[in-house]
């Protein structure tokens, strides 16, 4: 089963209505999961700390404190997920932000890549019972190892997504091999966050076996904020989860090449019987020069013409006569 999470993130810029209305957007797109982050500016960042290159409208520390919601915010938009039917996840920056969460009733939390080297904060969510969903987005080998040695007694309830922190991401950085790699090496569940601008890199993880797919989500790639421009639009991100559901099915579904009843039809349209061309009599040996080709496919298969050929016939055939069984001994 496929499980796809529409990244909210802050894309809303601070607007409550614009996170209810994402997350009423995304249910009707097909998402199982709306995913947020939640930012307590004062607990993650000093106030001077550098933007990524690809934000530098205003610095991150008043961004934050500016977009940031209230706990009774955040409820309401955990009970308004509960209304439209999607599930709710958010990512903590912080221990506090992560009690917050906790406490009002997160489903999973997504362990952002930033965070992989924080340990303190990894300890803290290993030691919950509720799920995490932890990006690699920039992080080696090594920090992933670290990071995951938390999760030991209950690698069950651990996901770890692919990703390639690029805004957007090439296809020649996607690194679907690590997902098999994930796989083998801690034996837990494996997804995708995908920072692409299509689909194609999404349906190839879950051939690959991922089992959770994120993607950011906007209104528009021309609103404001650091995940916008590179965020998938509604009528985008419905397109999405529809080739990623059928992508899914197709490779769940195992099909019996022996199985042939539904084709039971088409192959009376498609295939050939064997036809006698002339007219022969009663007594007449089969001979290859007698026999033809054709369709409908309701006679003895042409697969079987060399079992005819040298049969005598018991009665007398007009040409074109899709010959059947008890026409010959």
């Amino acid at each position: 089963m496929i499980t796809i999470v529409g990244e909210v993130g802050s894309v809303h810029d601070g607007s409550f209505g614009n996170a209810i209305k994402s997350i009423e957007a995304l249910k009707m797109c097909g998402a199982d999961f709306v995913k947020f982050q939640t930012h307590l500016a004062d607990e993650e960042t000093l106030a001077d700390a550098p933007s990524p290159n690809y934000f530098n409208s205003e610095d991150r520390y008043n961004y934050f404190k500016r977009t940031a919601f209230t706990r009774e915010e955040w409820v309401k938009l955990k009970l308004h997920c509960e209304k439209v039917g999607i599930g709710f996840i958010s990512s903590p920056f912080s221990i506090k932000a992560a009690l917050l969460l906790e406490d009002i009733g997160v489903q999973a939390f997504k362990l952002p890549s930033g965070e992989v080297t924080n340990l303190p904060l990894i300890h803290h969510l290993a030691a919950r019972e509720i799920p995490v969903i932890m990006s690699t987005g920039m992080s080696n080998w090594d920090e992933i190892d670290r990071a995951v040695v938390a999760f030991k007694d209950r690698m069950d309830t651990l996901t770890l997504l692919q990703c390639s922190s690029i805004y957007p991401c090439p296809p020649e950085s996607v690194g679907i091999n690590i997902l098999r790699e994930l796989k083998v090496r801690y034996s837990c569940n494996i997804g995708f966050s995908d920072h692409t601008l299509g689909n194609v890199a999404s349906i190839l993880a879950v051939s690959a076996g991922a089992t959770i797919i994120e993607k950011h989500f906007t209104f528009s790639r021309l609103m404001y904020g650091s995940d916008a421009p590179n965020a998938t639009e509604p009528s985008e991100f419905k397109e999405y989860c529809r080739d990623i559901k059928e992508a899914a099915l197709m490779l769940t579904s195992q099909v019996d090449k022996n199985s042939i009843s539904r084709f039971a039809d088409m192959k009376k349209v498609f295939e050939k019987s064997i036809v006698i061309n002339k007219p022969l009599s009663k007594g007449n040996i089969i001979t290859i020069d007698d026999i033809s080709f054709l369709k409908p496919g309701t006679g003895i298969s042409a697969s079987e013409y060399q079992n005819v050929i040298g049969k005598i016939l018991n009665c007398d055939i007009s040409a074109n006569t899709i010959l059947q069984r008890g026409m010959y001994a």
